[in-house]
């Protein structure tokens, strides 16, 4: 017998195998079958996309809805039956150079916002790294407690601080050789008054990106910045190559999140001018709210709202690409 008869005959049967064994859905290696039904998710997300439909479902569609009619104190008094006006409302305010500049004013405004908040939230979580467990704790603290504060409080404790008569701060900058703050009133100016506003938006919003961020840096392996370090990086480009890169998905959540809310500011505007924001210090959701209310251009208004959420739509799009592709590269 040859030694090729002999390894043959040594040889076990092969089990036979059912097809696709051991093999995906789709015949694949590696890759078992899926198992469960496709509507799990969605029986899961049923109470919440209900109670989200229960809650905005109704306004959403009177928004829409009044945004294509004739809507004024006739219609709202029952006087007179509201007319279909079709695209009339938009057509009016595309067409208005008053909106273009609001338009304009809440997206600088919205623009500024978000970048201190990220640059500012960004400094603080990196700090509380390098600090002391006691320190990290009392900083801790204080960021929750700011954030905690009702927008009201927070509204009035800026407009005792920058006030132009007893304002703490115009004493502190007074203090300072060839100051003199006395009496300067911020609000003279819309860009001055809005610099305030948005430090009493950035003031609110950094605690979350701080807690949100330091809760990310915990997941950076310390293995692959000592890598970077031993190939000579230094702090900046340990930060760039590793740190940014892996903290990349909630950087692009946070921004998207501070850009919506922030191009929404509505009550921080609105009590720091009394009830009353100037043509200058007007943003998409006020200059809404004064159509509709103060002129009772309810119509107009709502066209002025739904033009806004389309806008914020945009931007929630592209916040969807961003992590869609995070994803892919994943």
């Amino acid at each position: 017998m040859s030694a090729a008869q002999t390894t043959t005959a040594d040889l076990p049967p092969a089990k036979k195998t059912s097809a696709g064994a051991g093999t995906g859905s789709k015949g694949k290696p590696g890759k078992p079958a899926r198992k469960g039904s496709g509507a799990t998710p969605w029986l899961l997300l049923a109470p919440c996309m209900l109670i989200i439909a229960l809650i905005m479902g109704y306004p959403l569609y009177r928004l829409v809805t009044l945004s294509f009619q004739s809507f004024g104190k006739k219609e709202l008094w029952g006087f007179k039956d509201a007319e279909f006006v079709g695209l009339d409302n938009f057509t009016k305010i595309l067409g208005d150079g008053v909106f273009w500049t609001v338009v304009l004013r809440t997206v600088v405004f919205a623009a500024g916002a978000v970048i201190l908040t990220m640059v500012i939230g960004m400094l603080i979580a990196l700090l509380l790294q390098k600090v002391s467990g006691l320190v990290k704790a009392l900083i801790s603290i204080a960021l929750v407690a700011s954030w905690g504060m009702p927008i009201i409080v927070a509204t009035a404790v800026f407009k005792w601080l920058f006030d132009s008569g007893y304002g703490v701060l115009n004493y502190l900058l007074s203090q300072l050789p060839g100051v003199d703050m006395i009496g300067h009133n911020w609000f003279a100016s819309g860009p001055q008054g809005l610099v305030v506003i948005m430090l009493l938006v950035v003031w609110g919003a950094v605690p979350f990106v701080v807690i949100t961020l330091s809760a990310g840096l915990t997941q950076v392996p310390k293995e692959l910045e000592e890598a970077a370090r031993l190939d000579g990086a230094g702090a900046w480009g340990v930060f760039r190559h590793v740190t940014l890169p892996i903290l990349k998905p909630i950087i692009v959540m946070l921004t998207t999140l501070s850009v919506i809310w922030d191009m929404g500011v509505f009550p921080q505007v609105f009590v720091m001018r009394n009830g009353n924001p100037e043509a200058e210090f007007q943003l998409l959701t006020t200059y809404s709210y004064q159509q509709a209310f103060v002129v009772n251009d309810y119509s107009g208004g709502s066209a002025i709202a739904l033009v806004t959420v389309l806008l914020l739509l945009g931007v929630v799009a592209v916040y969807m690409r961003q992590m869609l592709k995070i994803g892919e590269v994943e």
